[in-house]
């Protein structure tokens, strides 16, 4: 099928690479126009770099390639006041908006003892503040005209991985707090649903998580284990299901617990 999501406007964060790119441009593939937000800064807290701004303006070179239009802000998904003033602002350019994808996130990697409020504090304030700051900054432009919020979790808002407990904290409250919007809404005919990656092959990877299940803890090394003969999947694989979602395809589904994940949360 071609033109799948033709004239919608998306908004997408933490598009700069990644998930997030791999989103955007498969939206615009299919014909959408895209709202890229991405902090383009690395944190103190998160061992591996994130995204820069040559990053993002390489998403919306991709997406204009594609022939759609692309609007880029730098912004913290944890600001609240800043990302929503962005979300008004392309908005307003963009004449409208039709669906958010709350994708921006980060992953530390410790045990109970050796993780540290400051890593907490980061983790929950982006993949689950943050999140719902996106959906907050998004529900004024839908919910005169319905739309779509799809809110990335992961198989670890499914089951309770370990080693890295602040995200999987935070990603079943994305779950929680995707559930009581999408009751909220549905009266709006604005649809709320999460999805749920296995490992993905992006930059999100702290070196010490494979250290620890190496050298300290390969007993739970299993609970990572998909039960397909993959190690990992790919970008794509979540984008498509995100395609699915921002699509009017999806029409009466809310919240679904959208699941992408090779099988690793029936073990």
């Amino acid at each position: 099928m071609s033109g799948r999501v033709a004239g919608k406007r998306v908004l997408i964060t933490g598009a700069a690479r990644g998930m997030g790119r791999s989103h955007a441009v498969r939206l615009a593939e299919e014909g959408a126009d895209l709202i890229l937000v991405d902090i383009c800064e690395s944190l103190p807290d998160i061992e591996y770099p994130l995204a820069t701004r040559d990053d993002l303006a390489e998403t919306a070179r991709l997406v204009e390639q594609q022939g759609r239009r692309a609007l880029t802000h730098v912004v913290d998904v944890r600001d609240a006041t800043a990302l929503s003033t962005a979300v008004d602002d392309a908005v307003a350019r963009m004449g409208g908006l039709d669906a958010a994808v709350a994708n921006a996130g980060v992953l530390t990697a410790g045990t109970w003892d050796t993780t540290t409020s400051e890593q907490w504090r980061t983790v929950v304030d982006v993949n689950l503040i943050g999140a719902w700051n996106t959906c907050a900054a998004a529900l004024p432009h839908l919910v005169d005209r319905g739309g779509s919020l799809i809110n990335i979790s992961s198989a670890a808002g499914i089951k309770g991985s370990p080693l890295h407990t602040p995200y999987t904290a935070a990603k079943h409250g994305v779950v929680g707090m995707s559930k009581a919007l999408a009751n909220e809404l549905a009266a709006l005919n604005v649809r709320v649903n999460t999805v749920h990656p296995t490992g993905v092959e992006t930059g999100m990877q702290p070196p010490s998580l494979h250290a620890l299940l190496r050298e300290k803890r390969p007993d739970l090394a299993p609970i990572f284990g998909n039960a397909l003969p993959v190690v990992m999947v790919e970008a794509i694989d979540i984008s498509n299901a995100v395609l699915y979602l921002v699509s009017d395809e999806s029409r009466y589904v809310t919240g679904l617990e959208f699941k992408v994940d090779a099988g690793v949360t029936i073990r």
